[in-house]
């Protein structure tokens, strides 16, 4: 039976860079995870075992660490077009690379009640996110976000859901709702001030999530998209949001009252949401 190879790609995946801008007054830091994926003319490489026309992947690894110290970025979405534009016209087989970047923060840590010029500190689990994909007609950048955990103690419902036989979970117009924000977002203009964009977009995810009153996460999840796309200069949002569940714990077997003040966190299981917001 005749077959064929359908489709195929390679690449170098879990490059880690860290890179110490030292300046006069104080150091900047980049914490960066690097994938990398060639798609093209490599059905040789797989077929007959034709090598020509493969780019080494160690070649990959050493050209993260050597574009970084030409050209010194200041946001990742940056230093994927450096990449990609650098890996399409080096390899002549390739018809498309796709760089995607994950920048874990550090945040100066405050001593004797200033910023201390070259000590940090990890802020926490959150990491900005970014893929840039570049073909021979052009490139294409996404922006975002993902691990963003945050939590609401008020304004949060779910009621008005159809029941069934197996249906154990009670309605409640006062729950707390609390989620791992994952977010990737496409910009109306091909190049912005991708830092100052990218914490515009956090800061109205961050304000929606805490002030929207709201009736189940799919419903605070629209409306978290809806906010940035009439805030910021962005085409389309697509946000992951996991139900971190928190269930009241029933005190009466103790002889206590059930104030919603008690509540067990609860990983596994847990409900995924997910949904993409996008300009008419």
């Amino acid at each position: 039976m005749p077959v064929k190879l359908i489709e195929n790609g390679y690449g170098k995946q879990a490059v880690r860079l860290v890179t110490v801008r030292r300046g006069p007054e104080r150091h900047e830091l980049q914490d960066v995870t690097v994938g990398i994926r060639f798609e093209g003319d490599f059905a040789a490489a797989y077929t007959e075992g034709d090598n020509q026309g493969v780019f080494p992947t160690d070649t990959m690894k050493n050209t993260v660490y050597a574009l970084a110290a030409e050209h010194p970025f200041d946001d990742i979405e940056d230093f994927g077009l450096a990449l990609t534009d650098h890996f399409l016209k080096s390899s002549p087989r390739a018809s498309s690379v796709r760089v995607d970047l994950t920048q874990h923060l550090w945040e100066p840590i405050e001593a004797g009640g200033a910023v201390h010029p070259h000590a940090f500190r990890q802020a926490g689990s959150e990491r900005r996110i970014a893929q840039v994909t570049r073909d021979r007609q052009g490139a294409r950048v996404l922006a975002g976000l993902e691990d963003l955990v945050v939590m609401k103690t008020a304004k949060s419902a779910f009621e008005g859901f159809p029941r069934d036989r197996y249906t154990t979970l009670p309605e409640t117009a006062d729950r707390i709702l609390a989620t791992a924000v994952q977010a990737t977002w496409r910009y109306s203009r091909p190049h912005v001030a991708w830092g100052r964009f990218w914490r515009e977009v956090r800061q109205v995810l961050l304000q929606t999530f805490a002030e929207h009153d709201s009736n189940s996460v799919q419903h605070t999840l629209y409306a978290m998209g809806e906010a940035v796309l009439e805030t910021v200069d962005v085409e389309e949002i697509h946000l992951t949001m996991p139900n971190r569940h928190h269930i009241p714990v029933d005190l009466r077997p103790f002889g206590m009252e059930n104030r919603n003040e008690i509540f067990v966190a609860t990983p596994e299981p847990y409900g995924l949401i997910e949904g993409t917001v996008r300009r008419g």
